[in-house]
């Protein structure tokens, strides 16, 4: 059997030093490469551009849809201007992921959101955030571990029969945590199925059964021995993949 192509939605580094100051390198981080070929997948890197044509043509080329992390979203997709806190944007960018996660949707592709993309599919579908943690006036979590990839540092407990609870084969577990902009509203027609001890979001799925989008990483856990299961979240794409 042909292996299912996942498309991994790629970023832009710009270098800072050495021999092209301000050179642009398209990119996406290895270990998202290394999930999709150890759980059955070819990983296919879409590098970005500003081009919908291509960006269409980009998307018929692959059975499946990785969102992967990076910049803040801008607050004008959902309403707001922006604060002091918020770190840099790219609206260039959201753009192409959301149009990624549109056609996918539309030909009814399996997405994985990981802590940008699932910022994304969540504003994509009507949902806000939070600019920044201190925003948020209830006590809350240190969700930015700034250290250590491969450690958890937080439990995330996941609703019963929700399709992220059926995909991982938990109802409880711990995970990396490096996003200082939260899940405000949910998008009406998301699902909340999982969230951290304080309350933040954490997971949202579709009721199609087609996305799933976490704040975690688990590109940077499933080499962890104790997290092996984070394989799982991989192996719904390609499995899903057509």
């Amino acid at each position: 059997m042909t292996k299912p192509i996942i498309g991994i939605a790629g970023s832009e580094m710009i270098d800072s030093a050495g021999m092209f100051p301000g050179y642009r390198r398209s990119y996406v981080n290895e270990d998202y490469v290394d999930s999709v070929v150890k759980n059955g997948g070819i990983p296919f890197i879409i590098p970005f551009t500003e081009d919908n044509e291509v960006i269409k043509s980009q998307m018929a080329h692959v059975q499946g849809l990785i969102l992967s992390g990076g910049h803040d979203v801008d607050p004008h997709l959902y309403g707001e201007e922006l604060m002091p806190k918020i770190g840099p944007i790219w609206p260039q960018r959201d753009h192409f992921d959301m149009l990624l996660l549109k056609i996918a949707e539309e030909a009814n592709k399996p997405v994985l959101g990981v802590c940008r993309g699932a910022q994304i599919i969540n504003v994509a579908h009507g949902g806000s955030l939070y600019q920044d943690i201190s925003y948020r006036s209830e006590q809350t979590l240190k969700h930015e571990q700034g250290h250590t990839p491969d450690l958890p540092t937080h439990k995330v407990t996941i609703k019963k029969n929700s399709l992220l609870a059926k995909t991982l084969g938990k109802t409880e577990c711990m995970v990396n945590s490096f996003h200082h902009q939260l899940i405000k509203k949910v998008a009406p027609d998301l699902l909340e199925v999982a969230d951290a001890s304080d309350g933040v979001p954490e997971g949202l799925e579709n009721k199609q059964g087609t996305v799933l989008a976490i704040q975690w990483h688990p590109e940077m856990l499933h080499n962890n021995p104790n997290t092996k299961y984070m394989n799982n979240l991989f192996k719904f794409v390609v499995k899903k993949a057509k």
